[in-house]
């Protein structure tokens, strides 16, 4: 006696008289993490918290009064169909820093996108960064990133954004992927910043022209925001003329405009872009990049 279903028996006909099957619906990750900061006898608290899904945030001890709320996906990587939203708000004169547990992997699809939305609402006199560890590109991915950052009046930025397609150190390539990075930042509600990187098709084969990438496999975008913002572009500069170039084979450019300081980073590999914007970042933030950075 057979006890299979309608479904299955009709999918077996249809495949016995040459029809294709139906693509099975495969389960897709949810998540969303938001977190707000705010200012209590001058040191900044945790002011509210929210975990739905495969996102979540933990917050480790620190020692120099800047919290820092890591954030994690627990699905371990996102694919076609996945949709991570995360959110974090600084209240005027706060200062924190948001990073993640690890590098974000972005796994071969079938379908889709994988979607990763992040907000960032900077008040008043608050100074955040927003640290994230590299995302690695795998072939046959699909992501669609978007950063949406507000700022107010002399809120203070610091930024950054990392792309490794494949893992370098094993020698892969990535020749298909679908890549969408989007950056919009605006100053009392009016855009300051737009910005989007879209990789579709053969991504060695674009990023080995010497106007696109010169062969890069990795790639980098930070910007600091904030009064006094473009002052500090031949600090920076100096910078990456110290921890970049061609003994580390990280290619490096800034430019200010308008308080804000941009810069490009492209590299063979992502060990030499993240060692390149480790010095970097704590040479121009005077402190060290969040621990588990090192883990």
């Amino acid at each position: 006696m057979s006890h299979d279903s309608p479904d299955a028996v009709r999918e077996e006909a249809a495949t016995a008289a040459g029809a294709p099957a139906a693509t099975p619906v495969l389960q897709r990750a949810r998540g969303v993490a938001e977190v707000a900061f705010k200012l209590v006898d001058g040191e900044t608290r945790l002011d509210r918290l929210l975990q739905d899904g495969c996102c979540k945030m933990r917050f480790p001890r620190v020692y120099d009064g800047r919290p820092v709320a890591v954030l994690l996906n627990t699905a371990g990587g996102v694919t076609g169909g996945d949709d991570l939203r995360y959110g974090v708000t600084f209240a005027p004169g706060t200062r924190a820093v948001a990073t993640t547990q690890a590098a974000e992997r972005i796994y071969r699809r079938s379908a889709g996108l994988g979607r990763i939305a992040t907000r960032l609402v900077v008040g008043d006199g608050a100074e955040a960064e927003w640290l994230p560890q590299e995302t690695i590109v795998f072939d046959r991915a699909g992501l669609d990133r978007h950063l949406d950052i507000d700022l107010a009046g002399t809120a203070r930025l610091t930024a950054v954004e990392q792309i490794v397609l494949g893992r370098t150190a094993m020698g892969e390539t990535v020749r298909t992927a679908s890549a969408i990075d989007r950056w919009r930042i605006r100053r009392d509600g009016r855009l300051v910043y737009a910005d989007t990187l879209r990789l579709e098709g053969d991504a060695a084969a674009i990023l080995a022209g010497r106007a696109t990438g010169a062969g890069a496999a990795a790639m980098a975008s930070l910007v600091h925001a904030g009064p006094g913002a473009e002052g500090r572009l031949e600090e920076l500069r100096a910078l990456f003329d110290r921890f970049a170039g061609e003994a580390t084979g990280v290619v490096a450019g800034a430019s200010a405009v308008d308080g804000l300081l941009v810069a490009r980073l492209l590299a063979p590999g992502g060990r030499p872009l993240r060692d390149c914007l480790i010095s970097v970042l704590e040479n121009f933030r005077g402190r060290p990049v969040p621990r588990v950075w090192h883990c």
